[in-house]
């Protein structure tokens, strides 16, 4: 019998064009050699353009769901994307209470890329109070960061550092903010670990608008630190992966860009050119 992959659970609401949320999760961490174990909080309708509507999943079911799993099997780490209620923030803070030995890792998806938001302020205060002291990592961008400081400020011009200050004040272990929303030549990604670190990575560019870029990202190093990998090996690894999956994007619709997680299978080279025959 071959050994079981690591097993990442991952909870999300869906996405038919499997451009993010839970398509995106479980084609990313598939990629990269682990077994998705998928729980989904909602269903979305959608298309490559934005979101028109989501429905949350009862709390309850969510909550069966991803028990009768954690009884059945061992999973390595957990990873939340967009949970679709308060009732379900409740339900899966419950759940990781019970389990405090598999690491947590959150990407707070807070709005669509177009701009259709996913949560109200006291959501967000909930993500806040009962997630975020939990987890191993949290990977907000530039915007998001800025969203989830609830002082009645201006936060425009709060730095991506003084947002960091302020998660680990809210006990967030380790902190990677993403640039791609920030108005710099090259996209600047820092992580601000528990160790103090502070550690920027550059990317070039690329042109164009993806649709689950920071699913990508944040599977991927959950993928990773299931593989054994450290959490800052793992953050790296993950950047890598995640920008030749939008350097080899494709275009399913009329809207954004889908990472393609895919692209070594589908005989595409590193460095984004198909190999001649």
């Amino acid at each position: 019998m071959i050994n079981c992959p690591p097993k990442v659970m991952t909870f999300s609401a869906t996405d038919p064009t499997s451009g993010a949320g839970l398509q995106a999760d479980v084609l990313t961490i598939a990629s990269l050699g682990c077994h998705p174990v998928s729980i989904p909080t909602g269903f979305t309708v959608q298309d490559t353009v934005g979101v028109s509507k989501i429905i949350p999943i009862d709390s309850d079911l969510v909550s069966d769901q991803a028990r009768l799993i954690l009884a059945d099997m061992e999973v390595e780490i957990f990873k939340l994307g967009l949970l679709g209620s308060k009732e379900n923030i409740v339900a899966i803070a419950e759940i990781i209470a019970d389990y405090p030995d598999i690491p947590l890792i959150i990407d707070p998806v807070l709005a669509s890329g177009r701009g259709d938001e996913f949560t109200d302020i006291e959501a967000r205060k909930m993500m806040i109070d009962l997630l975020f002291p939990e987890s191993l990592l949290i990977t907000p961008n530039s915007l998001e960061a800025r969203q989830l400081m609830t002082k009645e400020e201006d936060l425009s011009d709060l730095s991506t550092e003084e947002c960091a200050d302020r998660f680990k004040e809210m006990g967030c272990e380790n902190i990677l903010i993403t640039g791609t929303h920030e108005n710099t030549k090259n996209v600047i990604n820092t992580l601000y670990s528990s160790s103090n670190q502070i550690i920027p990575y550059h990317w070039d560019r690329l042109p164009g608008s993806y649709h689950g870029s920071g699913c990508t990202l944040t599977s991927a190093i959950c993928a990773y630190y299931a593989l054994g990998f450290s959490i800052i090996e793992a953050v790296e690894e993950a950047q890598r992966f995640t920008w030749q999956t939008l350097r080899n994007g494709f275009k399913p619709g009329m809207g954004q860009l889908i990472p393609n997680r895919f692209f070594r299978a589908n005989d595409v080279e590193d460095d984004g050119k198909f190999k001649h025959h």
